[in-house]
Parts: C-alpha cells; structure tokens; sequence
C-alpha cells in the first residue's frame, strides 16, 4: 500500500483506502462506508459545528435526533455531515422551520430511514452477499454490489418519498381548518394475530420470520390497495386509518377473510374505533386509538368488532342499515313504490355492553358482510 499526504493509501488493485480514525477498524468497512456517503473521514463534531457555522449544541441535538451515537470528538464525520447541519441550520435561520421543527425532521427522518436501511441489509443484501465463490469474502462481494445498487436505490427512494409527500400533502390542504391537520376525525383499526406468543414457542425463527413477513406484507397490500393508510406493523399487529368508515370496514374484512384463505396463517381478529386522532410524525394518537386496540382483544376469533360511532358513521353513509327489521321495512317500501329496494355493504350487530379497562362501559357491535350487498 502507498499513503499519500492525505494518510488515505491505495490497496493492491489501485483502490483506494480511506484512513481509518481507529486503527482497529476494517479497512474494507471503511471502504465501503466512504463509497456510500461518497466522502472520506475530515471533521471531528466540533469541527463539523465549526464549519456549518452553528453550536455544538445545536450540532449534538440534530445528531442525536437523527438517531447517531456520541462519538466524542474522534474525526469520523464528512463533508455531507457538514452540509446537512449546514442545510438545517440555514432552515432555521430563513424562519422556514423553528429549531424545534427543525429537531422533529431530523428525528422523523432518521428513523424512518433507520428502519429502512436496517431492512435493506437484513432482508436484501444479505442474501445477495453470499459468497459466490470459496475464498471470497462477503465484503469483497458487498463493495461493487453496493457500488451498483446504491444510485439505483437512491433514486426509488426519491421517487416514493415525494409520491408519498404529494399524498400526505393533498390530505392536508383538503382539511377543513388547522385544527383538522392535527386533530382529524379518523377510523382506525388493529389488526392482531391470535396466538402469537405461543408460535414464538413451537416455529423455528426462520419460520417466524417468514410468518411475520408474509402477515405484514398481505396486511399492506391490502390497506393501500383499499385506500387506507398503514400506520405501523409490530409483528403480530398491524395498525392503519382510513378517512371513510366504509374503507376501514372493507379493509377490516378483506384482512379476515384473506387470512382464514392461507392454511400457514394464525387466525385473526380486528377492532375499530372512529373518532378524532392526534397524529403527529406519522404516528396516531389519542382515545380512539386506545379504544380500537381494547376491541382488538376481545374480539372473537376471525371477527371484527367496532364502536359505536363507527356504527354510527356506516349507517350514517348507508353502508349499513341500523337493523335488519329497517332493512326489511326499507325493502318493502321500495317495492311497493316500484323502486330499488336499498343495498348494503356491512350488516352490524349489537353486542353486550361491557367495560373496558380505561375506557368506562362500551358498546361494541360485530361487523359483517351482509348478504345481497353489492
């Protein structure tokens, strides 16, 4: 290897290799850490601060939010590091973002991405990594691997976060007020495998891997494919919102009936609340949300059950009747004045009224698919 007066050197092949900050590290790890930022080691923190021409402080609280550790003041960080405190800072300084706000894109954005890159390695590179030949290292099949992959990727990640951006935008110009922007009246539904602790003790964890994959996968598909949004997946639980009662409801039991169809799939059961959530950094908050996870777990297997505003909310919409005796009166009307008799979507029915720890006595009603709808 020759150094140059940078203290980076080439290898054999004319490579060249990044100065290691710690002389114990993996000149390839460093290798391919710098193919990836597409910049070498040069700052230490302070001289990161320094350069962007912001605090440390301030430098430590954008570092932190985006989900990196501490590293004291060992020189590790790259042009790109100064930019993105510079880019920040400039933010704050235009009046664009208070630093608060500032703070939150950081954090959102690390760890959004944090999970996606943890997903990339595990799920994606890993199996393309495997040595194709003997006497090859993974690293030495990683590096022109990622070298190929990582503008491709760049640009998919680009191209779905500003479709994403476009949607979450529309839903935020149509609100009605600034309140509805943060305080929305939302239907919101879990849905939760039965039995998940006790496969955690009989499946193999490649077996459970695959399980969870494959539950959180068909639970996406069919959320978006509804018009719904996929708020979160926690292995045996997915949690998504829809704006329309009657999207939520057909989502709730096309997720039923999809996994009572596969033989390898635990049964299921689903509870909806409707009602005003607090949504903040892609997360949703409040007392609906609660009161949907509690009907969640005293729901019957293989069954949906939802609140009374979200009964409320389908008969209001006439997807739903409020009885089948209505239904039955509804149809005989019509009939008699030669009309269409009307059609339904769901059919409700009230069950006992129970309390529910934190939530006082609530009435939930069984939701099903009602014969003759269209």
């Amino acid at each position: 290897m020759t150094v140059d007066d940078t203290g980076s050197g080439t290898d054999a092949q004319g490579r060249m290799e990044p100065k290691s900050a710690d002389p114990g590290e993996d000149p390839l790890a460093l290798r391919l850490e710098q193919l990836i930022l597409g910049a070498e080691r040069r700052y230490t923190p302070f001289q990161a601060a320094r350069s962007a021409g912001v605090s440390m402080e301030l430098a430590s609280r954008f570092w932190r939010a985006m989900g990196f550790a501490d590293i004291g003041q060992a020189k590790a960080l790259t042009e790109a590091d100064v930019l993105a405190l510079r880019r920040l800072a400039g933010l704050v300084e235009a009046g664009l973002l208070s630093e608060a706000m500032a703070v939150q894109v950081a954090r959102s954005t690390g760890q959004t991405t944090a999970r996606l890159a943890d997903w990339q390695i595990d799920s994606f590179l890993e199996g393309l990594t495997e040595p194709p030949e003997p006497g090859m290292t993974r690293t030495e099949v990683t590096y022109p691997l990622v070298e190929l992959l990582l503008p491709e990727l760049e640009e998919f990640l680009v191209y779905v976060w500003r479709r994403q951006l476009a949607a979450a935008t529309g839903r935020v110009v149509q609100a009605t007020d600034d309140e509805e922007m943060v305080d929305r009246r939302l239907a919101v539904g879990f849905a939760d495998l039965v039995g998940f602790t006790r496969l955690t003790r009989r499946l193999e964890e490649e077996e459970l891997g695959e399980l969870v994959e494959a539950f959180e996968t068909t639970a996406a598909d069919l959320v978006a494919a509804r018009g719904g949004r996929l708020i979160k997946t926690l292995g045996d639980e997915v949690l998504y919102s829809a704006d329309d009662a009657g999207v939520a409801a057909e989502i709730a039991l096309r997720l039923i009936e999809t996994m009572a169809n596969d033989e390898t799939m635990p049964e299921l059961r689903v509870g909806i609340a409707f009602g005003t959530v607090t949504t903040r950094m892609g997360d949703v908050f409040g007392t609906t949300v609660n009161l949907a996870s509690r009907l969640t777990s005293i729901a019957p297997r293989d069954a949906v059950l939802v609140d009374s505003a979200f009964a409320e909310e389908l008969i209001r919409s006439g997807e739903a009747p409020a009885s089948e005796t209505e239904a039955a009166e509804a149809a005989a009307a019509a009939e008699k004045e030669g009309e269409e008799p009307p059609t339904y979507r769901f059919a409700l029915q009230p069950m006992w009224q129970r309390p529910v720890r934190g939530l006082g006595v609530v009435e939930p009603w069984l939701l099903m698919r009602r014969d003759g709808g269209p």
